[in-house]
């Protein structure tokens, strides 16, 4: 899957984005290419979507005959959700959220997605806390313009995200993908973690705590794109959940 949100739409944290890139001598290719040569290397089997020049999704079926992940895409009232990997816990969300039985994934996480930005019933973080299994997700809401990714904290699934040279965000389960684009601008997705266009990255895992940078060189011994973790010794000034405003996007850090 490969993900691009022109930097209108996403606001990434600056420690993302390697001085190493702009001192390269090989040069960039324009995500627009890499999107071109994402689908050249799945003719077959994949496609892509965008959105008025400020967002473009791209998605592949895996190969049936091999033990690659689950990929799932789906699109809902304006909420486009491309997910990986599976849910232990399927059956019982979807009877939660009031779901038919074949409801997958992607379905159900844009589901629990739009309840919670139009009604925000519990803390994102709950939410998340309560999907069990090896996952990750990226969604686009068209209509709202914002942007959530998620990924799991056992640390089977696997997101890279990056900065490209026009500054576009873009996000992929290759990191090939988004290399040629971003350089040396990019770093593994945080596991546990949550991103959302208006607020920021944070723990689902430890919503208490903020997110630190931690410094990545790779072996050629230059700086890249910046890893982030828990810092367990800054905690989050948490603000109460008052009216309609304290939804989803607004993360509603009460526990």
């Amino acid at each position: 899957m490969l993900a691009i949100f022109k930097k209108s739409v996403v606001d990434p944290p600056m420690e993302l984005q390697s001085p190493a890139s702009l001192q390269s001598s090989n040069k960039a290719v324009s995500p627009e290419e890499t999107m071109k040569n994402f689908l050249a290397s799945n003719s077959n089997n994949g496609f892509s979507i965008g959105f008025m020049d400020k967002a473009f999704l791209a998605y592949s079926k895996p190969p049936s005959s091999s033990n690659a992940q689950q990929r799932l895409f789906c699109g809902l009232n304006d909420i486009y959700c491309i997910f990986l990997g599976s849910l232990n816990n399927l059956w019982a969300l979807n009877k939660q959220y009031g779901l038919p039985k074949g409801t997958n994934e992607a379905m159900l996480v844009s589901e629990a997605y739009r309840t919670l930005r139009d009604r925000g019933p519990f803390p994102a973080h709950e939410v998340l806390k309560g999907l069990e299994g090896s996952y990750g997700f990226v969604i686009y809401d068209h209509k709202a313009g914002n942007v959530f990714v998620a990924l799991g904290a056992d640390e089977t699934a696997k997101i890279f995200w990056g900065i490209a040279s026009d500054g576009s965000v873009m996000i992929s389960d290759n990191v090939d993908h988004i290399k040629g684009s971003c350089l040396k601008s990019f770093a593994p997705f945080p596991t546990g973690c949550m991103y959302h266009s208006e607020s920021g990255l944070k723990s689902f895992e430890h919503p208490s705590f903020k997110m630190k940078a931690m410094p990545r060189v790779d072996s050629e011994g230059a700086m890249c794109g910046a890893c982030f973790k828990v810092d367990v010794y800054s905690k989050v000034n948490s603000m109460p959940r008052v009216g309609s405003s304290a939804n989803w996007a607004n993360w509603g850090q009460q526990a």
